[in-house]
């Protein structure tokens, strides 16, 4: 069925019946779900290049990734990142346009995008602490929101992050509290946003107890299973060993268990571990006590928060830009215990 087919079978003009499909406001509410219900139930859909003729809109959302060896975007995390903004944009006729590009190419990718009027708004992946990438969209006055914040950046732009801070000053004084206090970091790369916050609340908390940091039991690198598991192997082979581990990611984790295991101890009982977990919809546990100690958050609702922030935005383009900061839960697991010496 065609949309001359449609206004026919309505009885209303070809303009009235694409103004209420399409969400005008001169179009009255009752004559809208008129339209709609009879548009679903006749499988109806819009020419996706007639109805960006009429809007001026490209009905599509940017998702710039770009590969590189010290990038930790594409991962699980990521895919369902993917499936949270995804949902949202299926459900308000959305597409999701995503360019996969060399780390070169990135800032003159999002600068065809704008040339060739191909999406709306942007999602803006993994922020630096310092990040031209912000710059450059509000240049081209593109519609964004960040999956993150920069650190060093007193720029005005939308945003959505998790507390890395908070949740690993809280992590640190749960290990402290336990009594450990050779507290290792196995990190991500720190020139991340979100590995340099969980850095500055890991020493923070050390510092407010009055225990000094020590470089030699951090590390940091692109956050896999062989980072965690070579980390840990190298830091559990010395002298003056710690006690306790925290993880960047569960990635991350499940390396350092294994090299926990390796060298004979007992996870939980001679080292310890807490770990932030993204909450991934394919790793649900039916265990009552999980195996990890964790700081929680739900990476699928992020996605789904983001999308609709930039849908407002993209719709009220003069709004103030929201921002938002989530909480990570604390998930006691098995992976911690008291410091038995």
């Amino acid at each position: 069925m065609n949309l001359k087919e449609l206004s026919e079978l309505l009885g209303l003009s070809q303009t009235t019946v694409s103004r209420a499909i399409n969400g005008y406001p001169e179009v009255s509410e009752a004559t809208r779900l008129k339209v709609q219900e009879t548009a679903r139930a006749h499988n109806y859909s819009p020419n996706a290049r007639a109805k960006s003729l009429a809007t001026g809109r490209a009905h599509a959302i940017g998702h710039v990734i770009p590969i590189s060896d010290q990038h930790e975007m594409m991962n699980p995390v990521f895919g369902e990142f993917i499936s949270g903004v995804g949902q949202v944009y299926a459900r308000e006729g959305y597409d999701l346009c995503m360019s996969v590009v060399t780390a070169d190419d990135e800032l003159n990718t999002y600068r065809k995008l704008h040339a060739r009027k191909s999406v709306d708004g942007v999602v803006l992946h993994a922020p630096l602490k310092e990040d031209p990438r912000i710059e450059l969209l509000q240049e081209l006055k593109i519609p964004f929101v960040v999956h993150g914040r920069t650190s060093n950046s007193a720029q005005n732009y939308a945003w959505l992050d998790v507390n890395s801070f908070s949740a690993f000053s809280r992590a640190t004084e749960l290990l402290l509290d336990l009594g450990h206090t050779r507290i290792a970091l196995v990190n991500g790369i720190e020139t991340m946003d979100f590995a340099h916050r969980r850095r500055e609340g890991y020493e923070v908390a050390l510092k407010d107890r009055g225990i000094p940091v020590d470089l030699d039991i951090v590390r940091s690198d692109e956050m896999t299973e062989s980072h965690g598991y070579e980390s840990a192997k190298e830091l559990l082979a010395l002298e003056n060993r710690p006690s306790a581990f925290l993880s960047a990611s569960m990635i991350c984790a499940a390396g350092i268990k294994r090299a926990i295991e390796e060298a004979g101890f007992e996870i939980g009982k001679d080292i310890s571990i807490v770990t932030f977990d993204d909450d991934l919809s394919f790793m649900v546990s039916n265990e009552d006590t999980p195996v990890f100690t964790a700081f929680r958050s739900n990476v699928r609702e992020a996605g789904a928060i983001v999308a609709e922030m930039l849908l407002r935005q993209i719709a009220a383009p003069d709004a103030a830009l929201e921002t938002k900061l989530l909480e990570a839960e604390l998930i006691i697991g098995r992976s911690t215990g008291p410091f038995n010496g």
